[in-house]
């Protein structure tokens, strides 16, 4: 029997083995109550007897849409702190991989080529067709390409990281999480900061920002600004360059007017632009001689850093957009709308060879890109005011996202019969349009003031439509020469239907012991494989991605209140998992193919905890294991090349992943202090390719970072000495095949550096 017709059977959870988690899962939680419920009177009198008794704060979310704490949400919730961030000097959302072990990120060259993976799941491809798996969404609004949510964050307050299928309150495009992101609203008290860095190796960045009242009582304002340069940490043997690094600046601005007792209107503004040098990508490995002696002086290997392009690989990002928001109270009631409009443009040059010049043995291939991305969105939001038998939040969402892309390649390649160089050229011209209607409500029934239950559900229409031109200099009878295909054109479009939803009970075993179970429908919409290379097989309809998921979570605090623990246990399945997969064409050329792969699963157990010892002493701890497989992987129609994938792991999901981090505070005269901090981070080995290249594969591996800080918690600044890396541990955050070579993209975390930073609040 072929691999096309062999049925693997779903090796993770099969119905007994379900049943037995949930039976594991049902009494690991009644043991850990009945504990609970025993000791909690115990724990809180020693902890009470304590001299100096250290409570951990309360934390505030909106996972819910609605401001609640932490420990009363009946979700998996990562939270981290603006102001840890800015101790840590974390300024993108791919440091989160590092923060959450449940999150993981795929590098690129460009925004363009970059996305979020949550317990397994993200989405793989460039094509605009295509929607994120994981969701950003910033002060409300959702944002529709995985690149717009990848440059720097500015003034945040906190990030949620919210795990599992969220489609019910945050929109279609959310079948494997959401990443909450919250800005600092402006404060009536004047107010304001500086925050400066600099590096050993010339990395430099300042931040600025002010708050304060414009008319009392009546309008406040803040904005806050950023600038920074990095040359980078790959060496460009060619050009005698440092590249890898970015240059960039921004603002994000908020008012906040409040004409009546009963409605507070909004207005953000924000502008982020980027120049960034990332190399195409740097050769770690190769199999060809004559390519090796082209790619001299440089040599592959593990820990390379250097690189000899000709074509100064960049990308020019800018994030721009506004929003006006409302919150209106009515008697009982609160009226909400958000209104957004964004742009995303994004320019990229790549240079595919990563050689100094073209031989004979090797055509020299450039690339240049455009991308010009307008989103408008519209939500409006009701929610009653007083917590009774019924509460709820419900809703309407409308979005339209046009994106224009331009995408051009040269190839130069030495033809034997002429004994010359000749040069190809291919320019496509691609749009999408996608539109989205939904309804949606989420409501808690309170049986008891113990016993509550979870009700939501969010119907989704979805329209998409594209079209596809590209001329090109290669002849039709050859197709492709050179990456390079013959000239091409189509069109399409498609609409569809989707429901996700939430369901599930939470019960209070103690006030400081929640537990809740819930079953989760997510949905992704359809999509079309548009790309420069797009060719027929490209365009049938990839038909919507759903998700089955259960979650068991139990949320706690002990030791009055300096013990925080959450639990998650999880398992989903995917069905027509949208997915790229690397093969062959007829020809032999070697392709990405956009495909619905089949279905896939995910389970595993997630904590989250902090430990607060006494006033100067805190440890944290996260760890997840995510067990991600593809089970019944369908191979594309005419693919005699689809090697058997079948419970192999997916990509960017290392199946063990933790986070820790102790601090220690020593408390001095004149109300200074010294702040130590030390964070380490591990993963297991992650495979980045679906196909399950061998080559692709990065071991497992270990992040070692530290600080110390002296602060005057009076005049509140502090002066800081970060240490990154401490180990000097080398790995790739990305690694591709690119014909006989391997080539990673370099983390900015890839060597030891140290970096001096001091902030001051006025």
């Amino acid at each position: 029997m072929s691999i096309h017709s062999k049925s693997v059977a779903r090796d993770p959870f099969t119905l007994a083995t379900k049943q037995k988690f949930l039976n594991l899962s049902l009494l690991s939680l009644s043991i850990l109550s009945v504990w609970g419920q025993a000791h909690a009177e115990t724990v809180s009198s020693t902890a009470r007897s304590s001299e100096d008794v250290a409570q951990l704060e309360t934390v505030v979310v909106t996972a819910t849409r609605r401001e609640e704490s932490l420990q009363k949400v009946p979700v998996a919730v990562s939270v981290i702190s603006g102001k840890e961030l800015d101790k840590q000097q974390r300024n993108s959302l791919e440091t989160l991989v590092t923060q959450v072990p449940s999150v993981n990120f795929r590098a690129g060259a460009s925004n363009k080529d970059t996305s979020l993976f949550v317990r397994g799941i993200g989405t793989v491809t460039t094509s605009p067709g295509v929607e994120p798996s994981v969701s950003t969404v910033i002060d409300g609004v959702v944002y529709s390409r995985p690149g717009q949510a990848t440059l720097d964050l500015l003034d945040v307050e906190r990030i949620e990281v919210l795990r599992g299928p969220q489609g019910t309150l945050f929109g279609k495009n959310a079948s494997a999480g959401v990443v909450n992101i919250v800005t600092k609203n402006p404060t009536s008290e004047t107010s304001g900061y500086i925050d400066a860095y600099a590096t050993n190796d010339g990395e430099q960045r300042i931040k600025l920002g002010a708050s304060g009242t414009l008319i009392p009582e009546k309008l406040t304002a803040n904005v806050s600004a950023l600038l920074g340069n990095f040359d980078g940490n790959v060496d460009n043997l060619t050009t005698n360059q440092d590249v890898n690094g970015y240059k960039n600046y921004g603002f994000r601005t908020k008012f906040e007017y409040t004409p009546t007792d009963s409605l507070v209107l909004g207005f953000t503004a924000d502008y982020l632009h980027k120049k960034g040098s990332a190399p195409t990508g740097i050769v770690v490995k190769n199999t060809d001689a004559n390519y090796a002696a082209a790619l001299s002086p440089v040599v592959a290997s593990p820990t390379n850093r250097s690189t000899v392009e000709n074509t100064q690989a960049s990308t020019d990002d800018t994030n721009q957009g506004v929003a006006l928001t409302a919150d209106w109270t009515l008697t009982n009631h609160q009226l909400s709308s958000i209104t957004a409009f964004r742009q995303w443009k994004n320019t990229q040059i790549g240079d595919s060879d990563q050689l100094a010049a073209p031989t004979p043995n090797f055509a020299g291939i450039a690339d240049l890109g455009h991308v010009n991305s307008k989103q408008f969105s519209q939500e409006i939001r009701i929610k009653p005011l007083d917590h009774g038998f019924f509460d709820y939040v419900a809703g309407l969402y409308f979005s339209k996202n046009k994106n224009d892309e331009t995408y051009q390649r040269e190839s130069t390649w030495y033809n034997n019969a002429s004994n010359a160089y000749v040069l190809d050229f291919g320019k496509a011209i691609y749009n999408t349009d996608s539109t989205n209607y939904a309804a949606f409500g989420e409501g808690t029934f309170h049986f008891t003031n113990r016993l509550r239950w979870i009700a939501g559900l969010r119907v989704t229409r979805d329209e998409l439509s594209y079209d596809h031109s590209r001329v090109s200099t290669v002849p039709s009878s050859i197709g492709v020469r050179n990456a390079i295909r013959s000239s091409f054109s189509s069109d399409g479009s498609t609409s569809e239907t989707g429901v996700s939803g939430r369901i599930g009970p939470q019960y209070d075993f103690t006030p400081n012991i929640l537990g809740y179970f819930t079953y989760s429908r997510g949905y992704k919409g359809p999509a079309y494989n548009v790309y420069f290379n797009m060719q027929q097989n490209d365009t049938p309809v990839i038909d919507p991605e759903t998700a089955n998921s259960y979650e068991l979570g139990l949320k706690s605090q002990w030791l009055n209140n300096r013990l925080r623990v959450n639990v998650a246990l999880f398992n989903t399945d995917y069905d027509n998992y949208q997915a790229n997969f690397r093969t062959l064409d007829p020809n032999g050329f070697p392709i990405t193919r956009l495909v619905n792969a089949g279905s896939v699963s995910t389970y595993g157990a997630e904590i989250d905890s902090v430990y607060k010892i006494n006033p100067n002493w805190a440890l944290n701890f996260s760890g997840a294991y995510t067990h991600a497989r593809i089970d019944d992987f369908k191979c594309p129609a005419a693919d005699t090349s689809c090697p058997n994938v079948n419970g192999k792991p997916l990509p960017f999901s290392p199946d063990w992943k933790f986070n820790t981090q102790l601090d220690r505070y020593f408390t001095l005269a004149n109300n200074k202090q010294i702040e130590l901090s030390t964070q380490y981070a591990w993963q297991s080995k992650v495979q980045f390719s679906l196909d399950q290249n061998q080559n692709t594969i990065q071991g497992a591996y270990g992040l070692l970072n530290a600080s110390i800080a002296l602060a005057d918690t009076a005049s509140d600044w502090r002066l800081a000495l970060n240490v990154r890396n401490i180990t000097d541990k080398s790995y790739a955050t990305l690694l591709s095949t690119n014909g006989s070579r391997i080539t990673r993209q370099v983390s900015r975390d890839d060597e030891r550096y140290f970096g001096i930073s001091f902030r001051k609040n006025f």
